[in-house]
Protein backbone atom coordinates (compact mmCIF):
# COMPACT_ATOMS: atom_id res chain seq x y z
CA UNK A 1 0.00 0.00 0.00
CA UNK A 2 1.32 3.46 -0.88
CA UNK A 3 2.26 6.29 1.43
CA UNK A 4 -0.30 9.10 1.82
CA UNK A 5 0.13 12.82 2.43
CA UNK A 6 -1.97 12.78 5.60
CA UNK A 7 0.91 13.84 7.85
CA UNK A 8 2.71 16.06 5.34
CA UNK A 9 2.54 19.84 5.50
CA UNK A 10 1.63 21.23 2.03
CA UNK A 11 4.65 23.52 1.90
CA UNK A 12 6.97 20.50 2.01
CA UNK A 13 5.71 19.08 -1.26
CA UNK A 14 7.92 21.16 -3.51
CA UNK A 15 11.10 21.19 -1.51
CA UNK A 16 12.46 18.13 -3.33
CA UNK A 17 11.41 17.24 -6.87
CA UNK A 18 12.51 14.20 -8.86
CA UNK A 19 12.06 13.05 -12.43
CA UNK A 20 11.49 9.32 -12.54
CA UNK A 21 10.31 6.38 -14.64
CA UNK A 22 7.64 4.03 -13.32
CA UNK A 23 5.14 1.74 -15.02
CA UNK A 24 6.30 2.78 -18.50
CA UNK A 25 5.76 6.46 -17.73
CA UNK A 26 8.20 9.29 -17.10
CA UNK A 27 7.03 12.06 -14.79
CA UNK A 28 7.95 14.52 -12.04
CA UNK A 29 7.21 13.81 -8.42
CA UNK A 30 7.61 15.37 -4.99
CA UNK A 31 10.04 13.38 -2.87
CA UNK A 32 8.72 12.91 0.65
CA UNK A 33 10.79 10.67 2.90
CA UNK A 34 11.23 7.48 0.85
CA UNK A 35 8.16 7.93 -1.37
CA UNK A 36 7.38 9.89 -4.53
CA UNK A 37 4.10 11.70 -5.16
CA UNK A 38 3.46 12.38 -8.89
CA UNK A 39 2.86 16.06 -9.63
CA UNK A 40 3.69 16.78 -13.30
CA UNK A 41 4.84 15.28 -16.58
CA UNK A 42 7.84 17.53 -17.27
CA UNK A 43 10.20 19.42 -14.98
CA UNK A 44 10.86 22.37 -17.30
CA UNK A 45 7.13 22.85 -17.91
CA UNK A 46 6.54 22.74 -14.15
CA UNK A 47 9.26 25.31 -13.45
CA UNK A 48 7.95 27.59 -16.18
CA UNK A 49 4.68 27.87 -14.27
CA UNK A 50 6.53 29.62 -11.46
CA UNK A 51 5.51 29.80 -7.83
CA UNK A 52 1.84 30.40 -8.64
CA UNK A 53 1.75 27.37 -10.91
CA UNK A 54 3.36 25.20 -8.28
CA UNK A 55 0.80 26.38 -5.75
CA UNK A 56 -1.96 25.38 -8.16
CA UNK A 57 -0.47 21.91 -8.48
CA UNK A 58 -0.13 21.62 -4.72
CA UNK A 59 -3.79 22.51 -4.31
CA UNK A 60 -4.79 19.49 -6.39
CA UNK A 61 -3.08 17.05 -4.03
CA UNK A 62 -5.07 15.48 -1.24
CA UNK A 63 -4.20 13.29 1.69
CA UNK A 64 -5.83 10.38 -0.11
CA UNK A 65 -3.45 10.42 -3.06
CA UNK A 66 -1.12 7.44 -2.96
CA UNK A 67 2.55 7.75 -3.76
CA UNK A 68 5.11 5.30 -5.10
CA UNK A 69 7.93 3.88 -2.96
CA UNK A 70 11.21 5.43 -4.05
CA UNK A 71 12.72 1.95 -4.28
CA UNK A 72 10.22 1.07 -7.01
CA UNK A 73 11.13 3.88 -9.43
CA UNK A 74 14.05 4.57 -11.74
CA UNK A 75 15.47 8.00 -11.00
CA UNK A 76 16.37 10.15 -14.00
CA UNK A 77 18.19 13.50 -14.09
CA UNK A 78 15.89 16.08 -12.46
CA UNK A 79 15.90 17.97 -15.79
CA UNK A 80 15.90 15.57 -18.74
CA UNK A 81 16.73 17.82 -21.68
CA UNK A 82 18.07 21.15 -20.48
CA UNK A 83 18.77 23.65 -23.21
CA UNK A 84 22.26 24.15 -21.82
CA UNK A 85 24.57 22.36 -19.42
CA UNK A 86 27.36 24.80 -18.61
CA UNK A 87 30.25 23.77 -16.38
CA UNK A 88 33.09 25.55 -14.63
CA UNK A 89 36.66 24.31 -14.57
CA UNK A 90 39.13 25.05 -11.77
CA UNK A 91 36.62 26.87 -9.57
CA UNK A 92 38.43 25.77 -6.40
CA UNK A 93 42.01 27.01 -5.95
CA UNK A 94 43.21 23.76 -4.37
CA UNK A 95 41.87 21.75 -7.32
CA UNK A 96 43.70 24.02 -9.77
CA UNK A 97 46.88 23.59 -7.72
CA UNK A 98 46.68 19.79 -7.59
CA UNK A 99 46.63 19.77 -11.38
CA UNK A 100 49.56 22.18 -11.64
CA UNK A 101 47.34 24.89 -13.13
CA UNK A 102 47.05 28.59 -12.39
CA UNK A 103 43.98 30.00 -10.73
CA UNK A 104 41.80 31.46 -13.52
CA UNK A 105 41.04 35.17 -13.68
CA UNK A 106 37.54 34.49 -15.03
CA UNK A 107 35.24 31.45 -14.88
CA UNK A 108 36.52 28.72 -17.20
CA UNK A 109 33.43 27.55 -19.05
CA UNK A 110 32.86 24.36 -20.99
CA UNK A 111 29.75 22.33 -21.70
CA UNK A 112 28.24 18.93 -21.33
CA UNK A 113 25.26 17.72 -23.38
CA UNK A 114 21.84 16.41 -22.42
CA UNK A 115 22.92 12.96 -23.64
CA UNK A 116 25.71 12.99 -21.07
CA UNK A 117 23.18 13.28 -18.25
CA UNK A 118 22.01 10.32 -16.23
CA UNK A 119 20.28 9.79 -12.92
CA UNK A 120 21.11 8.62 -9.43
CA UNK A 121 21.87 4.90 -9.06
CA UNK A 122 22.43 4.46 -12.79
CA UNK A 123 25.35 2.50 -14.19
CA UNK A 124 27.89 4.53 -16.15
CA UNK A 125 29.51 2.75 -19.08
CA UNK A 126 33.23 3.28 -19.55
CA UNK A 127 33.58 3.59 -23.34
CA UNK A 128 36.24 1.88 -25.38
CA UNK A 129 39.25 4.07 -26.01
CA UNK A 130 39.65 5.69 -22.61
CA UNK A 131 41.53 4.32 -19.62
CA UNK A 132 41.50 7.43 -17.43
CA UNK A 133 37.92 8.00 -16.30
CA UNK A 134 37.78 10.28 -13.26
CA UNK A 135 35.15 11.64 -10.85
CA UNK A 136 34.38 15.22 -9.78
CA UNK A 137 32.00 16.10 -6.93
CA UNK A 138 30.00 19.23 -7.74
CA UNK A 139 27.03 21.35 -6.78
CA UNK A 140 24.70 21.91 -9.72
CA UNK A 141 22.36 24.88 -10.17
CA UNK A 142 19.05 24.68 -12.05
CA UNK A 143 17.73 27.93 -13.51
CA UNK A 144 14.07 28.71 -12.79
CA UNK A 145 13.50 31.96 -14.70
CA UNK A 146 14.93 33.18 -17.98
CA UNK A 147 17.59 35.81 -17.41
CA UNK A 148 19.95 37.96 -19.43
CA UNK A 149 22.46 40.46 -18.00
CA UNK A 150 21.27 39.74 -14.48
CA UNK A 151 23.04 41.53 -11.62
CA UNK A 152 24.94 39.42 -9.09
CA UNK A 153 22.78 40.84 -6.29
CA UNK A 154 19.66 39.47 -8.01
CA UNK A 155 21.10 36.30 -9.51
CA UNK A 156 19.92 33.81 -6.89
CA UNK A 157 16.33 34.94 -7.50
CA UNK A 158 16.57 33.12 -10.84
CA UNK A 159 17.49 29.77 -9.31
CA UNK A 160 14.81 27.07 -9.18
CA UNK A 161 16.93 24.79 -7.05
CA UNK A 162 20.09 22.77 -6.63
CA UNK A 163 21.13 19.20 -7.17
CA UNK A 164 24.24 17.03 -6.83
CA UNK A 165 26.47 16.38 -9.83
CA UNK A 166 29.38 14.15 -10.79
CA UNK A 167 31.33 15.71 -13.64
CA UNK A 168 32.71 12.37 -14.84
CA UNK A 169 35.70 13.00 -17.08
CA UNK A 170 37.80 10.99 -19.51
CA UNK A 171 41.12 12.65 -18.67
CA UNK A 172 42.97 11.25 -21.68
CA UNK A 173 40.29 12.59 -24.05
CA UNK A 174 40.08 15.87 -22.14
CA UNK A 175 43.79 16.53 -22.63
CA UNK A 176 44.03 15.80 -26.31
CA UNK A 177 43.52 19.54 -26.90
CA UNK A 178 43.31 22.72 -24.84
CA UNK A 179 39.50 22.40 -24.85
CA UNK A 180 37.95 20.26 -22.09
CA UNK A 181 34.71 19.24 -23.74
CA UNK A 182 35.81 16.03 -25.50
CA UNK A 183 36.42 14.39 -22.15
CA UNK A 184 33.29 15.81 -20.56
CA UNK A 185 30.35 15.27 -22.91
CA UNK A 186 30.58 11.49 -23.13
CA UNK A 187 27.22 9.70 -22.91
CA UNK A 188 26.36 9.04 -19.27
CA UNK A 189 29.20 11.16 -17.90
CA UNK A 190 26.88 13.64 -16.16
CA UNK A 191 25.02 12.07 -13.25
CA UNK A 192 22.60 14.49 -11.58
CA UNK A 193 20.30 13.96 -8.63
CA UNK A 194 18.70 12.48 -6.83
CA UNK A 195 16.43 15.53 -6.55
CA UNK A 196 16.07 19.19 -7.39
CA UNK A 197 16.05 20.84 -3.97
CA UNK A 198 14.52 24.29 -3.63
CA UNK A 199 16.68 27.16 -2.31
CA UNK A 200 14.83 27.58 0.98
CA UNK A 201 15.63 23.96 1.83
CA UNK A 202 19.31 24.38 0.90
CA UNK A 203 20.06 27.56 2.84
CA UNK A 204 23.35 29.40 2.28
CA UNK A 205 24.59 28.01 -1.01
CA UNK A 206 28.09 29.33 -0.28
CA UNK A 207 28.47 27.33 2.91
CA UNK A 208 27.73 23.71 2.05
CA UNK A 209 30.02 20.78 2.73
CA UNK A 210 30.84 18.78 -0.40
CA UNK A 211 32.36 15.29 -0.31
CA UNK A 212 32.97 12.21 -2.45
CA UNK A 213 33.75 8.58 -1.73
CA UNK A 214 35.30 5.97 -4.03
CA UNK A 215 34.22 2.47 -3.01
CA UNK A 216 33.51 3.83 0.46
CA UNK A 217 36.84 5.64 0.87
CA UNK A 218 36.62 9.42 1.21
CA UNK A 219 38.34 11.22 -1.66
CA UNK A 220 37.10 14.82 -1.54
CA UNK A 221 36.07 16.98 1.40
CA UNK A 222 35.59 20.72 1.05
CA UNK A 223 32.97 23.46 1.27
CA UNK A 224 31.31 25.65 -1.35
CA UNK A 225 32.69 28.71 0.44
CA UNK A 226 35.99 27.78 -1.20
CA UNK A 227 34.65 28.51 -4.70
CA UNK A 228 36.68 31.11 -6.55
CA UNK A 229 33.55 32.29 -8.36
CA UNK A 230 30.42 32.02 -6.19
CA UNK A 231 27.10 30.90 -7.62
CA UNK A 232 25.60 34.41 -7.87
CA UNK A 233 28.66 35.82 -9.63
CA UNK A 234 28.73 32.85 -11.99
CA UNK A 235 25.11 33.39 -13.00
CA UNK A 236 25.78 37.07 -13.61
CA UNK A 237 28.88 36.25 -15.67
CA UNK A 238 27.21 33.60 -17.82
CA UNK A 239 24.07 35.68 -18.35
CA UNK A 240 26.20 38.43 -19.88
CA UNK A 241 27.42 35.92 -22.46
CA UNK A 242 24.27 33.94 -23.19
CA UNK A 243 20.64 33.94 -22.14
CA UNK A 244 19.98 31.48 -19.33
CA UNK A 245 16.64 29.72 -19.74
CA UNK A 246 14.36 27.71 -17.50
CA UNK A 247 15.87 24.29 -16.84
CA UNK A 248 19.43 25.22 -17.80
CA UNK A 249 21.99 23.53 -15.57
CA UNK A 250 25.24 25.02 -14.26
CA UNK A 251 27.92 22.76 -12.75
CA UNK A 252 29.95 24.87 -10.34
CA UNK A 253 33.28 23.05 -10.30
CA UNK A 254 34.97 20.46 -8.10
CA UNK A 255 37.28 20.73 -5.10
CA UNK A 256 40.61 18.96 -4.70
CA UNK A 257 40.96 15.20 -4.28
CA UNK A 258 40.08 13.90 -7.75
CA UNK A 259 41.57 10.69 -9.06
CA UNK A 260 44.17 11.91 -11.54
CA UNK A 261 45.99 13.99 -8.89
CA UNK A 262 46.53 11.07 -6.50
CA UNK A 263 49.60 8.86 -6.10
CA UNK A 264 48.97 6.41 -7.56
CA UNK A 265 46.14 7.83 -9.70
CA UNK A 266 42.63 6.50 -9.12
CA UNK A 267 40.67 5.90 -12.32
CA UNK A 268 37.33 4.17 -12.61
CA UNK A 269 37.19 0.42 -13.15
CA UNK A 270 34.16 -1.81 -13.78
CA UNK A 271 32.35 -2.33 -10.50
CA UNK A 272 33.61 0.86 -8.89
CA UNK A 273 31.15 3.06 -7.02
CA UNK A 274 31.24 6.82 -6.52
CA UNK A 275 29.06 8.58 -3.95
CA UNK A 276 28.88 12.36 -3.80
CA UNK A 277 27.18 14.35 -1.07
CA UNK A 278 26.41 18.05 -0.93
CA UNK A 279 25.10 19.22 2.42
CA UNK A 280 21.35 19.94 2.42
CA UNK A 281 21.10 18.84 -1.22
CA UNK A 282 21.55 15.07 -1.18
CA UNK A 283 23.68 12.03 -1.95
CA UNK A 284 24.31 10.80 -5.49
CA UNK A 285 25.63 7.29 -6.08
CA UNK A 286 26.60 5.66 -9.36
CA UNK A 287 28.52 2.57 -10.39
CA UNK A 288 30.73 1.94 -13.42
CA UNK A 289 30.72 -0.88 -15.94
Amino acid sequence: MGFTLAQSAPYLIFMKLVTYHHNDKTQVGALIADHVVPVADNMIALLERGAAGMADVAATLTKDMLSVPLADVTLLPPVLRPGKVIALGRNYAAHAAEGGAKVPDFPMLFHKTHTSLTGANSVITIPAGTERVDFEAELAVVIGKTCKNVAEADALDYVAGYTVANDVTARDWQRRTSQFTAGKMVDGFGPLGPALVTPDEVGDVQNLNIQSWHNGVEMQSSNTKMMLFPVAFTIEYISKITTLEVGDVILTGTPEGVGFARTPPVFMQPGDEITIEVENVGRLTNTFA
